[in-house]
């Protein structure tokens, strides 16, 4: 019987560290995404959601044409200088329009 429990232990413990290194694979992939910044093209793909975060070489100017809202500056008071718009900026829009692709 000794011998039995000692092998469902031993089991057991090889089954836990199994599942501890495919948690630690997994972890190692989620974390390994590319972290290249956000140019040209792909600024494009980026969704135009209720809350935007201002990308990289992005304007008010370029936001408003891709997103359809012309009114950027007067729905964000906190946006004094519309010269002075910088990546991670958080804006509201709200799309007049239908949005251009």
């Amino acid at each position: 019987m000794k011998k039995s429990t000692a092998l469902v232990d031993a089991a057991s413990w090889y089954c836990a560290i199994a599942l501890l290194a495919l948690i630690l694979v997994g972890s190692i992939r989620a974390n390994s995404v590319s972290e290249e910044p956000v140019r040209g093209s792909q600024l494009l793909k980026r969704p135009c959601d209720e809350i935007y975060v201002v990308g990289e070489g992005e304007t008010l100017h370029t936001i408003s044409d891709k997103c359809g809202d012309p009114f950027i500056v007067k729905r964000n008071p906190h946006i004094h200088d519309p010269d002075d718009v910088f990546p991670g900026l958080v804006i509201k829009i709200i799309p007049s329009t239908a949005r251009k692709l």
